[in-house]
């Protein structure tokens, strides 16, 4: 693996354990981290009570980048991977689903945006 990748994909674990313990100490429960299929990927499910939290981890320098950072085409792809996530839960008819997102900023603690943006459903 060249280094520019290994370096990449090291920061985007670094950020996603970040994420999850900024997740946990608001009490939430991880349930899935990396959440792969071949219509897309969820960097972390996030669980409390019967809400469950589809979380995308960006980390960039400011919180403006991160948000501009999910568009369009990625929302459809975690989407597609949050409703294969929820068929296969049993109990799927009584969960809530919401679409956030985690920034991970330089020198500072992860900043937790509700409702990035809103699903089909």
């Amino acid at each position: 693996m060249p280094a520019d990748r290994l370096r990449a994909y090291r920061r985007g674990h670094r950020s996603e354990w970040m994420a999850a313990l900024a997740l946990l100490v608001k009490g939430y429960r991880i349930v899935a981290r990396r959440f792969r299929t071949k219509l897309g990927e969820i960097d972390l499910v996030a669980r409390r009570g019967d809400l469950v939290v589809i979380v995308e981890v960006k980390a960039r320098p400011t919180l403006a980048e991160a948000m501009d950072a999910i568009g369009w085409a990625s929302q459809c792809r975690i989407e597609a991977a949050a409703d294969l996530w929820l068929a296969r839960q049993p109990d799927h008819s009584r969960l809530s689903i919401r679409f956030d997102m985690v920034a991970v900023l330089p020198r500072r603690w992860p900043v937790h945006v509700e409702n990035i943006f809103q699903g089909r459903n």
